[in-house]
């Protein structure tokens, strides 16, 4: 694991909370197949950070990062989806869906400030 890098640290403790939510989820709720789906989006965020910083040129890294800023905004759907669906509460939601924004307004940074420079 990279350290000292927030948005692999941030993505990485997201993908960690994602996995608890959806163990929730499948135990508590009985409900396996929207939170498969959140789990996959919210899991691939961090992976596809990762796999960015050892992109093979600027415009690799460019391609990594936005496939990673649209996991975050699918991640957010899924969310929003299972509480439209009463499986998560308004408050569970407030609980997760703040560190999904935060990420994806870094990896828009993110995103903005390496096109800028291509």
């Amino acid at each position: 694991m990279m350290k000292e890098n927030p948005a692999v640290e941030k993505s990485f403790a997201f993908a960690v909370r994602i996995v608890r939510l959806y163990k929730y989820l499948c135990d508590e709720k009985k409900e396996f197949v929207l939170s498969k789906q959140l789990l996959r989006s919210g899991t691939s965020i961090g992976a596809n950070i990762v796999e960015a910083q050892q992109g093979q040129s600027r415009k690799d890294f460019l391609s990594k990062m936005n496939v990673a800023l649209k996991e975050c905004a699918e991640t957010k759907y899924w969310i929003e989806l299972l509480v439209a669906a009463d499986y998560l509460t308004c408050d569970e939601r407030k609980t997760i869906l703040p560190d999904c924004s935060e990420l994806e307004k870094l990896l828009t940074s993110i995103v903005k400030t390496t096109a800028g420079t291509i």
